[in-house]
């Protein structure tokens, strides 16, 4: 069954325990935020210019919504789904891998740690699908960008879209063309708003 769910910060397994990176949290923080921007900013009809998030909805998409609005962008949902599964057993097999090889570890350690492991496997599964639908929506957002010619998105603070733009202006440098893009904070009538600038295109490096 394909699943879009909330788990949690990216794992940290030791021999302890699990603990967790607040640095790495879970993508599907930010699917809602991004999902809403694919669906409310109207990029063709202001070619060239720049796109506003003007009205902000008081919802968030439950797992279903979210599958369904994901398989509405992403051409090939099920690639998704089939990378977060490689991905997770290819993760997996290097944390093992790493944990047999280590020579420090007793013979307890190391079976309680590779024990560890293997319950977080799950986890690590919706971690990366997460991850991955996420990246595929980013990618949508950047080629609607450099399709329409925008100059520069304009969304409130709030609700995670600063941090969707942030994320975004990393995905536009890495675009093909490449984008200087940045973004800032500004102020206006008492109202936070990021705003992503995409400059021009970055010359090609030859």
């Amino acid at each position: 069954m394909k699943e879009l769910k909330y788990v949690g910060a990216k794992p940290k397994v030791s021999p302890k325990g699990v603990s967790f990176d607040a640095s790495k949290p879970d993508s599907y923080t930010f699917l809602s935020a991004a999902v809403e921007l694919l669906e409310t900013l109207d990029f063709t009809a202001t070619e060239g210019k720049e796109v506003n998030l003007h009205e902000v909805r008081a919802k968030e998409y439950n797992g279903k919504e979210l599958v369904e609005l994901v398989s509405k962008y992403c051409e090939n949902i099920d690639a998704i789904f089939d990378e977060g599964q490689a991905g997770t057993e290819a993760l997996i097999s290097e944390y093992r891998k790493k944990v047999e090889a280590n020579p420090n570890l007793s013979y307890d350690e190391r079976q309680a740690w590779l024990g560890n492991i293997d319950i977080m496997h799950d986890y690590y599964l919706q971690y990366m699908t997460n991850e991955r639908a996420y990246r595929c929506l980013l990618h949508i957002l950047a080629d609607k960008i450099h399709e329409n010619h925008i100059e520069s998105v304009v969304v409130p603070l709030g609700r995670n879209y600063g941090l969707v733009l942030g994320n975004l202006a990393d995905i536009l440098r890495d675009h093909k063309p490449p984008y200087d893009a940045t973004m800032r904070i500004e102020q206006k009538d008492g109202l936070g708003y990021a705003i992503l600038d995409m400059n021009r295109p970055a010359p090609l490096e030859i």
